[in-house]
């Protein structure tokens, strides 16, 4: 059986959503900045998502979550999703309780980053989510794996699956996704037919 592994931001989703967070509680300049030199590798993921939970995590969870529920998708991708729930993932080092909103309406089984909430806000971090530990957890249970992606912190989860698609819907995919990628692909149309090729 093939199980098909997604990132979020910039895969599922038309925007990223840390700086789309930041834009709307007007604390944009530092969070844009980290998130573009974390996709393009230039700073290592957890520490900048460390940064930039140290940043956010002071803004009310439930006017994020309710923010982030409206982020647009991609249809096509979400319809392929729902057809075959069963086996599609998501995988993100999002907080739970920022996406589970958003992420609910695919239908799909999920993996998040984690944290303790007090007082409608983040008061720690307490797991941070690593997309390659999905894979692990599929592959040794016996599934092929395709893992779709486009950010520097999804290399070593397509490096350890069967077949990895870089994602170049939202923006271009970074330089390390497209070095280890099989496939890459620009619009949704083409993502989804190479999808149903690979069911």
């Amino acid at each position: 059986m093939t199980k098909f592994i997604f990132d979020l931001d910039g895969t599922l989703t038309k925007q990223e959503t840390l700086p789309l967070i930041a834009k709307h509680f007007k604390i944009e300049e530092e969070i844009i900045s980290l998130t573009n030199e974390t996709i393009q590798g230039n700073i290592p993921f957890v520490e900048s998502f460390i940064k930039r939970v140290y940043i956010l995590g002071k803004l009310p969870v439930n006017e994020v979550s309710d923010l982030l529920k409206n982020v647009p998708t991609y249809p096509l991708i979400e319809e392929f999703i729902q057809q075959n729930k069963d086996n599609c993932i998501i995988a993100t080092g999002n907080l739970e309780c920022w996406v589970k909103k958003l992420i609910s309406k695919f239908g799909c089984k999920f993996y998040c980053s984690d944290g303790i909430i007090q007082d409608n806000k983040i008061k720690k971090l307490t797991k941070i989510q690593h997309k390659e530990d999905i894979v692990d957890l599929y592959k040794a249970s016996g599934e092929r794996v395709v893992f779709i992606g486009d950010g520097n912190n999804d290399v070593e989860a397509m490096r350890k699956s069967d077949i990895s698609i870089a994602s170049g819907l939202t923006h271009t995919p970074a330089n390390s996704v497209l070095s280890c990628a099989d496939y890459l692909v620009f619009n949704e149309e083409a993502l989804c037919r190479q999808l149903n090729q690979l069911l």
